[in-house]
């Protein structure tokens, strides 16, 4: 089994923030910091499949577009770039950018990022606190000023601008519109009540995001099967050794993993990878138990995994 507190990587940003409070107590000094990314603890340990990031803006991104599978193996990429997002904190007024307002061809579509008026036909839409939002590879979007947003993607660079707000970027005019579904865009799929403590807020081939919410003092084991990323964004409480708190993350896989909620409970973000869907046993509580009987439990389940293993 594996289960590590994650590396937290910080990333500059010219429409980043300078106070990352309540999610980070790092001092930026000066710097404004847009990102902040999570890795695998050992940075010689396999490469993850998903790349869990906190965004935090003061200004809007630009607007993009990331590949599909298909079109980014097209053109020598390993993979494409699905994405989804949950709204931690919206000031008023906040938006992001889904889709455009109109149809366009593959070539009016390149005419309008060359020519810059492709920031007047993408759909701006207002948002909230604990809003999800599923960005499909190929769908284009931005990001506005005032939100932090958790976010879960396939692990690509794969990123065409289409505008960029005069900063000094190049813009990818031909591969953004070959990349980018001209259609209209699918309606959202409300998140969905997966039981007490699940809310499902996204899901795909590549992926399954969901929001837990556990009671005061309960204890549980979360299937980490397959790859699995957690962050507390409400509450505190404990992942294995580790703590769960704002801004911090772990990475599981192959095990359950034990997750007991803090004294005010705990509510978490989980991502895993999930080709079928939502896993249909994620979480099973643990009955509650006397705690020197708690402690027998522990002893046995650590000595069930250190059978077979060499010393």
């Amino acid at each position: 089994m594996t289960i590590e507190q994650a590396r937290v990587v910080v990333h500059r940003k010219p429409w980043g923030v300078a106070d990352l409070a309540p999610w980070s107590g790092l001092n930026c000094g000066s710097d404004l910091i847009g990102e902040l990314s999570y890795e695998r603890a050992d940075p010689g340990a396999p490469i993850s499949e998903l790349l869990l990031k906190l965004l935090f803006t003061s200004a809007p991104l630009s607007i993009q577009v990331h590949p599909d599978d298909a079109y980014a193996t097209s053109i020598s990429l390993p993979n494409g770039k699905s994405e989804a997002w949950y709204v931690l904190d919206a000031a008023p007024g906040a938006k992001v950018a889904l889709g455009l307002t109109k149809t366009l061809t593959r070539d009016q579509l390149r005419d309008a990022i060359e020519d810059r008026s492709i920031a007047e036909i993408v759909r701006w839409q207002a948002v909230d606190n604990n809003d999800a939002i599923n960005v499909p590879a190929g769908t284009i979007h931005a990001i506005g000023a005032g939100l932090v947003i958790a976010e879960i993607q396939q692990r690509s660079d794969a990123t065409f601008r289409l505008f960029d707000h005069g900063r000094d970027r190049g813009l990818h005019a031909t591969h953004g519109a070959a990349a980018a579904h001209l259609g209209a865009l699918e309606v959202q799929a409300p998140p969905k009540q997966l039981s007490e403590q699940r809310l499902l807020l996204a899901s795909n081939r590549h992926f399954v995001f969901e929001r837990i919410a556990l009671e005061p003092g309960s204890h549980w084991h979360l299937d980490a099967t397959g790859e699995t990323w957690l962050t507390a964004i409400k509450g505190d409480g404990k992942a294995g050794p580790f703590d769960l708190a704002h801004g911090s993350a772990v990475y599981a896989e192959g095990e359950p993993v034990d997750i007991r909620a803090g004294g005010i409970g705990v509510d978490c973000l989980v991502a895993y990878t999930g080709r079928d869907g939502p896993a249909r046993m994620l979480l099973q509580r643990v009955p509650q138990q006397s705690p020197a009987s708690d402690r027998q439990f522990d002893k046995a389940r650590t000595q069930q995994r250190t059978i077979g293993t060499n010393p």
